[in-house]
């Protein structure tokens, strides 16, 4: 089934793609969450007519992404947790905690955007990655310090 997409879905395309997915996967995903539209003839049409205003929403969207990206790099997070033998933490600091200190410091940005593997379970610091866009990433320093009693 041919569909244009409506939304960057990071595994299929860019928004006005037309692409050609299983049925199953277009009406029960796609199609209902509004991602994508059938390829109709007329549908392709109007898809055409917006190319450019679509082309200049993204570079903006890319312009502001970086502007926020350099303003990032700069972003110290620190957090005080108990540890045990090995300065390994009883606790760890995960995505969830990274989201909420960078909300408090100013900064809108969704866990499924930080970039960690695993929850960071040791003291000292550490570098972690925030994907804004898809090609643009800011770089923050998360500090984990021994808390003191």
């Amino acid at each position: 089934m041919k569909v244009i997409l409506r939304k960057e879905i990071e595994t299929l395309g860019n928004p006005g793609d037309i692409k050609e997915v299983k049925l199953g996967y277009a009406r029960n995903f796609l199609l209902p969450r509004g991602l994508a539209v059938l390829a109709t003839p007329n549908e392709i049409k109007n898809w055409g007519l917006g190319a450019e205003r679509r082309k200049a929403k993204k570079e903006k969207a890319i312009a502001e992404a970086k502007k926020a990206a350099g303003k990032m790099d700069d972003v110290m997070l620190s957090f005080a947790r108990e540890v045990g033998e090995d300065e390994k933490l009883f606790g760890s600091v995960g995505k969830v905690d990274i989201v909420k200190s960078l909300k408090a410091s100013g900064y809108e940005v969704t866990k499924d955007e930080v970039m960690i593997d695993s929850p960071i379970k040791i003291v000292g610091d550490t570098e972690v990655k925030i994907k804004l866009k898809k090609d643009v990433f800011a770089t923050i320093k998360v500090r984990i310090s021994p808390k003191v009693a």
